[in-house]
């Protein structure tokens, strides 16, 4: 299955707008003299996404660069609260892999990326925006992909949903049985 940007867009309107749903998040810190506290840039943080999706999203998608991308893109470009939160967790995943494994998050291949979410407990920590560190990548690293992945057409027909909410249905799915037979 190919995912695409009309998916991206698609999950992106699932959301409300460009942004969706924001969640207050104030923990950015305000250390403007350490050069360590500034942000990652959006490519960066594009390619950390990218990298991330590949690992987490099921291996008999393609088209994930590309669907990432949109998405990501246009969730950045709201600038505001949860952009930076996303920002913040892109930046204490890559600290997490320059610490054990001496290389950024997006520049280690698949089995050491999918070690580092492991090793910083991202695999099983609840989200949560203001949490540990752990929850905080959850919520806007893993969960954000996952947010995007099941809300997009091909994300939901992944699941057997076929129509995720949101998206309008074909005839098709009006004409079926309970049973989800013709």
């Amino acid at each position: 299955m190919e995912l695409t940007r009309r998916d991206a867009v698609a999950a992106l309107a699932a959301l409300g707008g460009a942004g969706g749903a924001t969640y207050g998040y104030s923990r950015l810190r305000d250390d403007s003299d350490d050069p360590e506290s500034t942000p990652p840039s959006d490519d960066h943080v594009r390619e950390t996404m990218i990298a991330t999706a590949e690992i987490v999203y099921p291996s008999e998608l393609s088209g994930i660069d590309v669907f990432v991308e949109e998405f990501i893109d246009a969730r950045l470009a709201e600038d505001d609260d949860h952009a930076a939160g996303i920002r913040e967790a892109v930046a204490i995943l890559d600290e997490h892999s320059l610490t054990w494994h001496d290389q950024p998050f997006a520049d280690l291949s698949a089995d050491p990326r999918e070690e580092a979410l492991d090793g910083l407990g991202a695999d099983v920590a609840d989200e949560n925006p203001d949490g540990s560190t752990a929850e905080r990548v959850r919520y806007y690293v893993v969960n954000e992909l996952l947010l995007a992945l099941y809300s997009s057409p091909t994300g939901g027909t992944l699941v057997g949903i076929e129509n995720p909410q949101g998206h309008p249905g074909g005839i098709q799915s009006y004409q079926r049985g309970p049973n989800g037979l013709d």
